[in-house]
């Protein structure tokens, strides 16, 4: 729910409001005046509270809810409780971030954490630099020579941004992020301790040593990109290295060199995706899982959590376990695996759990 320390709404939403921002529609009844100010969960909501119900999960919290507002899917409107305040909404989620965006606008990308507009007096910024009016640039960050940032982004605290590095208008450089040798875009977001730009992992590998190949290329990040924290991200080694516009990457993802990312992917906590692997527009890849180099993942393909993907993958393919196969054969597998098991747990005289039938 709402933190009324750190989060505050900049002012309430009617009834109405929503209405005119997300589309949704007012079951009869429900006054078009009633206001909301906070978000919370169906069980944790209140007067003032807005709330959502999109997944079957979450239906019975729907019953005792006293949300002053609840988004609603039109599948779930019938299970709903009599005069219960609906907004029904064809994506509630989606309605629900919009909402939450309104209220909350300073919780979309991270903030200066002193809240001071300009240049700090802390601040390390080369002569050589060129700052737009409207950049914000906390203590202890260093931007380099040459280095380029528009107007309305914010470097936070300890930041350190790289000689002719290049960084579009209204992003958010968090802090003891670290950019060189990249090209950034518009409204890009870059959470604390993400790298970028540095070497890739190139080596000439022989019986007389491992020589070190120059990384001459660059990283490109394209517009509303937003790129998780302590996330790296590779320079090219002879090209450059590409996320397309739109892609959301988490946590503790490693990106290397020559990789191109294609436009709206999304990289969920600690994949890894090796030396010129090529991911195509909207492909989602779950945690945890990675690809080998040299490979092409197609338009919309799904990667499961876990999965180690070793060959192309075809346009909306879905993939799972591996190394990686279509995902109903890897299920079929495990189903097969655990039939096996199971049967021979009971010809050796053990119980299914493991324990003996004696």
């Amino acid at each position: 729910m709402t933190d009324p320390v750190f989060f505050h709404a900049r002012n309430r939403l009617t009834v109405a409001d929503i209405v005119e921002l997300t589309g949704a529609e007012p079951v009869p009844g429900l006054s078009l005046d009633l206001s909301v100010e906070r978000v919370a969960p169906l069980d944790h909501a209140g007067e003032g509270d807005l709330s959502f119900l999109e997944n079957p999960h979450y239906l019975p919290m729907l019953e005792t809810s006293k949300a002053a507002v609840i988004l609603i899917s039109p599948k779930f409107v019938d299970r709903a409780p009599k005069n219960a305040p609906l907004l029904v909404a064809r994506e509630p989620y989606r309605a629900f971030a919009q909402i939450g965006m309104a209220l909350f606008p300073d919780a979309a990308r991270p903030q200066s954490f002193f809240g001071a507009k300009g240049i700090s007096p802390g601040a390390v910024v080369h002569p050589e630099a060129r700052l737009e009016i409207g950049v914000t640039v906390d203590p202890g960050a260093v931007i380099g020579p040459r280095a380029e940032i528009g107007a309305g982004t914010i470097v936070g605290a300890n930041a350190v941004i790289g000689p002719d590095v290049r960084i579009g208008r209204d992003c958010s450089i968090s802090p003891n992020a670290v950019i060189q040798h990249s090209l950034i875009g518009n409204r890009v977001i870059i959470h604390a301790g993400a790298c970028l730009g540095q070497d890739g992992f190139g080596f000439s590998m022989g019986p007389r040593g491992h020589l070190k190949v120059p990384q001459v290329g660059r990283v490109v990040v394209q517009d509303d990109v937003e790129i998780g924290a302590c996330t790296t991200i590779d320079r090219g080694a002879n090209r450059d290295t590409i996320i397309g516009e739109g892609t959301k990457i988490d946590n503790q993802v490693q990106i290397a060199h020559n990789v191109m990312v294609g436009r709206h992917c999304v990289l969920v906590s600690k994949v890894g995706i090796s030396g010129s692997t090529v991911l195509e527009d909207f492909v989602v890849m779950g945690g945890a899982s990675a690809t080998v180099g040299h490979i092409r993942i197609g338009m919309g393909a799904q990667i499961a959590g876990a999965a180690n993907v070793k060959d192309d993958v075809p346009p909306g393919a879905r993939m799972g376990g591996t190394p990686a196969q279509p995902l109903g054969d890897y299920a079929r597998e495990l189903a097969l695996l655990k039939k096996l098991v199971k049967s021979s747990r009971v010809r050796s005289g053990q119980g299914t759990d493991g324990g003996s039938t004696a």
